[in-house]
């Protein structure tokens, strides 16, 4: 429109749409029963399907099974904590090329997670070998929002067993901010 000034920064962005946000991972451990019982202790989920066998045996999954909720679960790499503060909460250091470097880079250092939504494509059973795809799906225009001026960044994980067959997704959104801009109307 005429009078608008560009966004050179979201044009810089529109580049990412579509691509890897990541490298391809591996879980680093296949699903298992003892982090099946942590997981369903933690929550007090007592179905029997997740930790009884002879129960999960008579019922239409033939045997045990993990709750669904736990997909991302198997993928997460364990944290790097030392300077988790510094990355903006960050586990690991990110040093593929994704929408999030020049998005800090720009000042836009605040991370909020805004949503999140999980298919669940087949439920996991123990021995099953994850790996995962993330690919960045979409990335808003310049926002103005309470916690200053922004961007929404939206990414969409996809996990496969060791086959490749899609056992779940997961789409993740995220509001990088800058800080500085609380207040700010435009």
């Amino acid at each position: 429109m005429a009078g608008e000034a560009v966004d050179e920064l979201r044009e810089r962005l529109e580049a990412y749409v579509g691509k890897p946000m990541g490298p391809p991972a591996v879980a680093p451990d296949a699903v298992n029963v003892p982090m099946i019982r942590h997981w369903v202790d933690a929550l007090d989920d007592r179905n029997p399907v997740y930790l009884d066998e002879a129960f999960a045996a008579t019922t239409r999954f033939g045997g045990i099974v993990a709750p669904p909720a736990m997909l991302q679960t198997w993928t997460m790499a364990r944290p790097k904590i030392e300077g988790i503060a510094e990355r903006g909460g960050a586990p690991d250091e990110m040093e593929f090329d994704n929408p999030i470097l020049p998005l800090d880079e720009a000042g836009y250092v605040g991370t909020l997670a805004t949503n999140s939504e999980l298919e669940f494509v087949r439920y996991l059973r123990p021995g099953d070998q994850l790996h995962l795809t993330t690919e960045v799906e979409s990335i808003s225009n310049r926002k103005t929002t309470a916690l200053g001026q922004g961007y929404f960044v939206t990414w969409v994980t996809t996990y496969m067993d060791a086959e490749g067959e899609v056992v779940g997704r997961q789409l993740f959104r995220i509001l990088k901010f800058d800080p500085s801009t609380i207040g700010a109307t435009r």
